[in-house]
């Protein structure tokens, strides 16, 4: 073969190789095309992950963080079990035990705040509550102390800015930490709020708010004496006294002794509509009280249910539950001169906007009273504190005279020169003593010491220091 001849087969073979190349390259662009993208076999461009905001932090009102997310997601608690039960917690995941490790996985918020404000927080919207942290853990001492030695199933003690509305601190009683393992909800007490998720009778708290309305309405001054034996029957009931006093009483005297017959001779005077028309009036029977919170809605007579009977008792608080929160939002209506104000979990949900109930004199006639006959351990040197106690039965479903359950609670104010808090205290079924002016009323004290001292607030003076 000639060298000419060659070098043509050689070309030839070259462009059939090049023809054979193109048309494979060609057929794979379609196959690429034509096949789809799952296939593990044609690989695929990175795709840049979305875009997710980190979950919004939780943060008291003087910015100590309460809850926040890390860049992996986590999920955690850097104050552990202050305001625990307030604060809630994230979804999570169940161990072989049953019980729940918050610190791994970060997802919709399940209970408290993290439930409350998941639209928000879930955006990435930072939250401020209108706790302060050290009125916080001022309330969590003394309400844990309280618990201990009272021997109670559980406490609650709640702080309201008397002007505002706003929770200045609220503690619960066994503690909570949101980043430690927890149980299951219904089996686990310590997950529970007991300030919104358990209803009791307000006891003789209530009295202070019957009084109230009694002067409001013109049917008695705190002078005015009625009959007051230790017992008396109304219909096939009976309702008596636990502290023995005189036969008579004045209104005055009523709330000195604590006396539910002189009381009940009190409201008869005034038609049972009026009674639970006020009681509407401080949300008592508000069963939307702080919406998406989950507060259990309070159990009330109806008006056309209201006799003799049933109104005596609602003069001195049985026959009516409530969530602790209700009760401590009506009693700063006294400590509010007159005017009810709905309670504030965070700075953004601050109303500003009241309720007149009553005057600010009869306001100011009933706190004076229950200053002068303060519950002698409720009682601070140099200070002018003043409150209710009560001693509250609580019926299990047997009735009155089956239950040997009671709860013991202090309704009182921290009134130094003008009123500047409402404090509650619950503790239920103490094993010490019943008498919130036994178990409950020291609680207060407790608080009242250090709140005050942390505002600066001089004994005896009733004033603020420099620079508060």
């Amino acid at each position: 073969m000639s060298s000419v001849s060659i070098q043509r087969f050689w070309a030839l073979l070259l462009m059939l190789f090049l023809w054979t190349a193109l048309l494979a390259a060609g057929a794979g662009a379609i196959l690429t095309q034509s096949l789809p993208r799952s296939l593990p076999l044609l690989p695929q461009p990175a795709r840049p992950a979305p875009i997710v905001p980190p979950r919004g932090a939780i943060y008291t009102a003087d910015g100590e963080p309460l809850a926040f997310s890390l860049q992996n997601g986590e999920r955690v608690y850097p104050l552990g079990f202050t305001a625990g039960q307030l604060v809630g917690y994230v979804k999570g995941k169940r161990d072989a035990n049953g019980y729940i490790n918050t610190l791994g996985e970060s997802d919709a918020g399940q209970a408290g705040v993290e439930k409350a404000m998941e639209g928000r927080l879930a955006r990435g919207e930072d939250v401020y509550l209108t706790i302060n942290s050290k009125l916080q853990s001022f309330a969590e001492e003394a309400l844990l102390r309280g618990v201990a030695e009272s021997g109670a199933e559980w406490g609650t003690l709640i702080v309201m800015d008397s002007a505002s509305g706003r929770v200045l601190a609220l503690a619960n009683a066994p503690a909570f930490d949101p980043g430690s393992p927890r149980g299951a909800p219904g089996e686990d007490p310590r997950l529970v709020n007991y300030a919104f998720q358990r209803l009791i009778e307000p006891g003789s708290t209530l009295k202070a708010l019957t009084a109230a309305i009694l002067i409001e309405q013109g049917a008695a001054r705190m002078d005015d004496v009625v009959e007051a034996p230790m017992r008396k029957r109304i219909g096939t009931d009976y309702i008596g006294d636990a502290v023995q006093h005189p036969d008579r009483l004045s209104l005055e005297e009523v709330l000195a002794y604590s006396s539910n017959v002189g009381m009940s001779n009190f409201v008869s005077r005034i038609a049972p509509r009026t009674l639970y028309d006020y009681h509407q009036r401080l949300h008592l029977y508000d069963g939307r009280l702080l919406p998406g919170y989950g507060l259990w809605k309070p159990q009330y007579f109806k008006p056309e249910q209201i006799g003799e009977f049933e109104e005596a008792t609602l003069s001195f608080g049985q026959g009516l539950s409530v969530t602790p929160m209700h009760l401590a939002a009506a009693f700063n209506t006294l400590s509010n001169d007159g005017v009810y104000v709905p309670p504030a979990l965070t700075e953004s949900s601050v109303s500003g906007r009241g309720e007149r109930v009553f005057s600010a004199a009869t306001a100011a006639t009933v706190r004076q009273v229950l200053i002068r006959h303060n519950a002698s351990r409720a009682r601070l040197r140099g200070y002018p504190l003043g409150g209710k106690t009560g001693t509250a039965q609580i019926n299990t479903g047997g009735g009155y005279k089956a239950s040997d359950v009671y709860a013991a609670l202090y309704a009182g104010f921290i009134p130094a020169g003008d009123s500047r808090a409402t404090v509650l205290v619950v503790l239920y079924n103490p094993q010490t003593s019943s008498y919130g002016s036994i178990v409950a009323a020291p609680v207060f004290r407790d608080f009242a010491a250090h709140a005050l001292a942390y505002w600066g607030v001089t004994p005896g003076s009733g004033k603020m220091a420099s620079g508060e």
